[in-house]
């Protein structure tokens, strides 16, 4: 399992959740994210709720084909966000994805697929 650092929108990741949980919603606090490319490694998620970029919540790296579930453990927050990936580079660094805005309250599923990140 992976565990992820703490927010200030009170977000926490967990990879490889039960089944279960993949079937909520953002709305009931969690949803899930995958790494459906064919080999990139995502190293890096980050959020901003409007007061700054956060520090890298994963812990440990999402290889392809694996998932994590996003948990939020706060009673306030702001639904809006915007969310970066970082991707494994060949040198080892990291290469950040463009910004995307998420509703957190609503989306169920975030997929980062090989030539974009969407959710749902």
């Amino acid at each position: 399992m992976n565990f992820l650092k703490s927010s200030i929108i009170g977000l926490a990741l967990l990879a490889s959740a039960p089944v279960a949980l993949a079937q909520g919603t953002g709305s009931e606090g969690y949803f899930q994210l995958y790494n459906n490319t064919g080999n990139n490694i995502v190293v890096g998620f980050y959020t901003n709720d409007g007061s700054g970029w956060s520090d890298n919540w994963l812990s440990e790296a999402l290889a392809p084909g694996e998932n994590a579930t996003a948990e939020f453990t706060a009673d306030t927050g702001n639904c809006e966000q915007v969310f970066q990936v970082g991707w494994l580079a060949e040198d080892d660094s990291e290469v950040l994805d463009d910004p995307i805005s998420i509703d957190i309250c609503a989306a169920s599923n975030v997929y980062m697929d090989d030539n974009e990140i969407y959710y749902d």
